[in-house]
Order: structure tokens, then sequence, then C-alpha cells
């Protein structure tokens, strides 16, 4: 769900001792985001389109844009980075960490953003380990590097991703019901993911199940692709968490066939809601559209 930000003004300080270490910054790169980890920045003047696809009614729709991003590292921040990359035998000591540059690639119809690169630096702007072709990934409210794809997009799109991205309204609840057991359910849809594939409205939602005393027994974080018009649904993936099994990946019983949603279960309600959104906000969920 959302991230936790921290104060103005700490985020400020941040940025302003990053940008007294590397002068040439403050001319090249727009601030993001920061936090007691990492700040980030992107170089508006990279933002590039390089493929696009022209449509059976003469729209040009971009495919693919690249742009350079920045990320700066604290102590902290550079040991998590170390130890996702699996590096320590490279970079030893976090302290040495000082940034990264990165090229990425952006599919905006799939929400989905490549490292074609990434340079990391130390302190001195030195590169002390660069790596290519980094795995494509699709963006969630759970990504690192969602900030760096709703500023690379909007640069290229007037859809205002960065706004939504931080809406009061960007999560709708889909259902929210006691079962037999006595625990809640609650559903939620990241309005954010939502894109209309034909009859297929692909989303990320979040399902948390607690007990009667509260306290959290399951999260499931799905993504999913619900036919409105025939109210069947498929999960394509996702990860699930419970107290005893922490994160791992979700395994769903119908193996990823679509199955129909029916009337008497709670999913129907989330379905009537989905296909409210829909209607509501055809331009939002057919934006990128190649349609």
């Amino acid at each position: 769900m959302p991230r936790k930000i921290f104060h103005y003004a700490m985020l400020v300080v941040f940025a302003a001792i990053f940008f007294a270490g590397n002068a040439h910054a403050a001319d090249k790169w727009y601030w993001l985001y920061a936090d007691d980890r990492y700040s980030k920045f992107f170089e508006p003047a990279s933002v590039k389109v390089e493929k696009k696809i022209v449509t059976g009614d003469g729209r040009e729709i971009p495919i693919e844009i690249e742009a350079w991003t920045k990320t700066a590292y604290t102590y902290e921040g550079a040991a998590d980075t170390i130890k996702t990359y699996g590096i320590a035998n490279i970079i030893p000591d976090p302290n040495a960490l000082s940034y990264s540059i990165a090229l990425l690639k952006i599919n905006p119809q799939n929400r989905t953003l490549q490292y074609a690169r990434e340079d990391f630096y130390n302190a001195k702007d030195e590169v002390i380990w660069s790596t290519n072709e980094g795995r494509v990934r699709e963006i969630t409210s759970q990504s690192f590097d969602e900030d760096f794809y709703c500023a690379i997009v909007d640069a290229v799109f007037d859809f205002h991703e960065t706004e939504h991205k931080i809406a009061e309204d960007r999560w709708i609840e889909l259902y929210s019901y006691t079962n037999a057991d006595g625990d809640t359910v609650n559903l939620t849809a990241d309005t954010t993911t939502m894109r209309l594939k034909g009859s297929n409205l692909v989303l990320w939602e979040w399902e948390t199940t607690k007990n009667p005393a509260g306290q959290t027994m399951q999260i499931r974080f799905m993504k999913k692709a619900v036919n409105l018009t025939q109210g069947t649904e498929s999960i394509k993936g996702g990860r699930v968490w419970t107290p005893t099994n922490a994160w791992h990946d979700l395994v769903d019983e119908h193996d990823g066939a679509y199955r129909m949603i029916k009337g008497d279960e709670p999913d129907y309600k989330g379905l009537v809601r989905l296909r409210a959104y829909a209607k509501n906000n055809s331009r939002w969920i057919c934006r990128y559209s190649l349609d």
C-alpha cells in the first residue's frame, strides 16, 4: 500500500546535501522523491520516444520510451542495493556507493520498465560497477521504480500518472465481508494499474484477511484480468503474505484459467464496482491504448 513519506524539510535537506556534492546535478536532474534510504531524480531532457505504432485511424502511439535516472544512496540504501544485486564481493563497504545512473526503457501499454544500463558511482564520481540488460518488470504500488515510471510517462503523455499515484482515490474498495470463521476480508483495486485490453480490465488488487481480534492473517497482492462483458476473471500472478510464511508466490487454484463470477459471491460486488469505474473513467483505462 502507499509508502511512508517523511517530512518535507528532511527531503529538502537530503537533496541539498546531494547537490552540494554534485554541482552539475542541479542543472541536469529533476528531483522526484526521497526517504531515509534513497533520493530519486530523472533527466527530463533525456526522455525520448524510441518506438511508436501508427494505429488504423492514424494515431501515433509511443510503445517504447527511454530516459536517464539517478538514485542517490544513504548508508542504509547502499547496503540494501548491494544486497539486492548480490555485489558485496565487488562493493563490500556501503559507504563506497554514492549514487547510480540508469537508462530506462518503458512500455506504457503494459506498464513495464527495464534497466537497459546501470552505472554505480563512488563519491568521487568514479564508476565502481556496471550492469546491462536488466529484467523487464511490471510497475505496481510495491515497485521501487514507480516514481521513475510515472515521471517519464508523464513527460510524453498528458495523463498525470504522477498525480494519480498519490491521489486519495488511487485505491477503491471492491468489497468487504465477514466469513463463516469471523474473519474480515477486504479487497481493494489499484486504479493506477488499470488498463482495458478488449473486454479485459487488467489491474492489481490488494486483499487483506483479519481475524476477529483484528490481526492480519493473510495478504494477497494479485494481478488480475477481469472480463467486464462476460463476468469472468483470471489471476495472472502475485504474492501472498502470512505471519508464518512471509511473502511467497501466489498459487492460483484455477491455474490462470478464467472462472465465472457468480452473483451470490462477494466477487460479484467487485465486478459491479469495476464495471462502474470503467464506465466513468473510460479515458483513463484506455490511455496509451493501441485499439
